[in-house]
């Protein structure tokens, strides 16, 4: 992929991902080798915002869509909070208030593990919030369905 062609290639993706997969490996040795000086309260908080902010919102408009289409903010909401530049300034605001620590490294392991290990990366607005219909959104299908083969 280049600024010519912005598309994806299956090779650009497996190696982009692989990429991830080692940089998150570095981070869970970092993490794993100080794991007895990690204040837990504050690692569960940093890992866990990300998705409280930008995925969780998303996910619950999604599941109570009936179309699957939710409004393009959710988008927006988890690719802010999945980029290194909200989590970046969050660190920076981190380490000038409260020092640095090593429950900082569950950020990078959020991040790198959500590309690495999950595949996951931007939600593009045009496309659904979600590869999945839930049970609300197939009834809705089938009966939009039934309605055009009725009519």
């Amino acid at each position: 992929m280049s600024a010519e062609q912005a598309f994806g290639h299956r090779q650009n993706y497996r190696t982009t991902r692989a990429e991830y997969l080692g940089v998150f490996a570095v981070a869970a040795v970092a993490f794993l080798w100080h794991i007895d000086e990690v204040r837990w309260g504050p690692a569960i908080l940093l890992f866990v915002y990300i998705d409280v902010i930008g995925y969780i919102p998303g996910l619950i408009a999604y599941t109570l869509s009936r179309d699957g289409r939710i409004h393009p903010v959710f988008h927006i909401l988890y690719n802010v909070m999945h980029t290194w530049l909200s989590a970046g300034l969050v660190i920076l605001l981190w380490v000038w208030q409260l020092g640095p620590e090593w429950a900082l490294l569950v950020v990078p392991l959020h991040l790198f593990g959500d590309r690495g290990l999950l595949g996951n990366y931007a939600k593009p607005v045009s496309e659904p919030f979600e590869h999945f219909e839930t049970g609300r959104q197939k009834a809705f299908r089938a009966a939009r369905q039934a309605e055009v083969h009725t009519a």
